[in-house]
């Protein structure tokens, strides 16, 4: 049984030394279950059942904090207790923990490696349930101007079209990009359809002036460039028109 499910069975037979809110200024946050945490973001259970209850409940049914960091509005809905305004306040403190692990990628900051674009983006699209395309807009000396969501796919495969890709770039006047997806598998190895995604936007940005430096596959288990894997080569040997 993990730490979140162990717990009392009703709220009002707690006493209050082993209540969430007790315990966690007495101890600190670090010392809470998963479930007393959630909890205490729930703040009232529902008829007949404690906040703990509740919490310990929507946890059973998501698997766990890894499943309820992947839940959508819907998943949390059939849960007794968790009405629009509780499931907005756990959705809204899941993505603050995640804005709170990432390192963002700062305008006017240089882009050194992948691995800058990986600690950037990492903590966003890990639990993202569907693969999500981004560009990051660079200036002539490559140095963040800011990202951009450009493509929202299924859990398979991400349609990306050049016209997308582009349009901030051109409107901003960006000198250079970065392509930037997910792999919700877990699995950063590039698929065919990724190196073909590669090889056709960097031909696009050939055309158009504005390079692709980098393509960096994210996913729960590391990240994958693929200038390093050589997925660039053949379109920069290309001639220029």
């Amino acid at each position: 049984m993990s730490s979140g499910s162990r717990m009392p069975s009703g709220g009002s037979q707690t006493p209050p030394g082993d209540r969430p809110r007790e315990r966690l200024f007495a101890r600190g946050a670090e010392h809470l279950a998963d479930a007393e945490l959630l909890s205490l973001l729930l703040r009232t259970g529902a008829r007949g059942a404690s906040a703990l209850t509740v919490a310990a409940e929507v946890l059973a049914r998501q698997g766990g904090l890894e499943g309820l960091a992947r839940a959508a509005p819907r998943d949390l809905a059939g849960v007794g207790g968790v009405g629009p305004a509780k499931c907005a306040s756990l959705l809204a403190a899941l993505e603050l923990g995640r804005r709170c692990a990432a390192q963002p990628l700062r305008a006017g900051a240089p882009v050194r490696s992948p691995a800058d674009i990986h600690r950037a983006f990492h903590p966003i699209l890990r639990h993202v349930a569907h693969e999500r395309f981004l560009v990051v807009l660079l200036d002539g000396r490559h140095r963040v101007m800011r990202h951009e969501v450009v493509s929202q796919g299924t859990l398979t495969a991400s349609l990306v079209h050049p016209r997308e890709v582009f349009r901030p770039a051109l409107r901003e006047a960006a000198a250079a990009v970065i392509l930037v997806h997910n792999h919700p598998s877990g699995d950063p190895t590039p698929s065919r359809e990724d190196r073909e995604v590669t090889r056709r936007l960097a031909r696009a940005g050939r055309i158009l002036g504005i390079e692709v430096v980098d393509h960096v596959v994210v996913a729960e288990r590391g990240y994958t460039s693929l200038r390093d894997q050589g997925a660039l080569e053949d379109v920069e040997a290309e001639p220029r028109a």
